[in-house]
């Protein structure tokens, strides 16, 4: 049984929801990061690897926005004090966003350098290995005191936690076009 399933069915805090999901954004980066160092990897021709990138760029766009309209909103209106790291983390969440974007155009233009995407991705896995540390260490407590009533997973923390406990590798409504 994966740890945060109980018998009963209860689900656990939203902090360590947080903390399971931040966990599998960070294997998927490093499985992306993997596929892209692979020999042949192209992705001009690789489908799947093109798509695995975009996906992983989706499942973490949608994370963010579910953050910053949803956790953020209701930590801000319940816990006043955490308003500045709350700002902090929408302001990585735009950087993160530019890099996303940059991604995204190199990986679907007409001539998908593998070395820039691969400087990217190494950017973009820096920047939130410091991002998901920082934002682990000042809100899990918070959001673990969050009534459920406050919403689900998707809503507060944008991507959905099925029954093994961790996000669908796209997460419902990211599919690329």
């Amino acid at each position: 049984m994966h740890p945060s399933h109980e018998p009963n069915g209860r689900l656990t805090a939203l902090g360590n929801q947080l903390i399971e999901i931040h966990l599998w954004l960070r294997e998927e980066l490093a499985r992306l990061r993997t596929s892209l160092d692979s020999p042949g990897a192209d992705l001009r021709s690789s489908e799947d690897l093109r798509a695995h990138c975009l996906g992983f760029c989706a499942a973490l766009t949608r994370h963010h926005g579910g953050e910053d309209g949803g956790a953020f909103r209701v930590l801000a209106e319940r816990e006043p004090a955490l308003r500045p790291v709350l700002a902090e983390l929408a302001e990585d969440h735009r950087m993160v966003a530019g890099i996303l974007r940059r991604i995204e155009d190199l990986t679907t233009g007409p001539a998908a350098a593998r070395a820039a995407v691969r400087a990217e991705l190494d950017g973009l896995a820096a920047l939130l290995e410091s991002h998901f540390t920082y934002e682990e260490k000042k809100l899990v407590a918070a959001l673990d005191a969050v009534n459920r009533r406050a919403g689900d997973t998707v809503e507060l923390l944008g991507v959905p936690l099925p029954d093994d406990g961790m996000p669908t590798t796209i997460p419902r409504g990211t599919e690329t076009r």
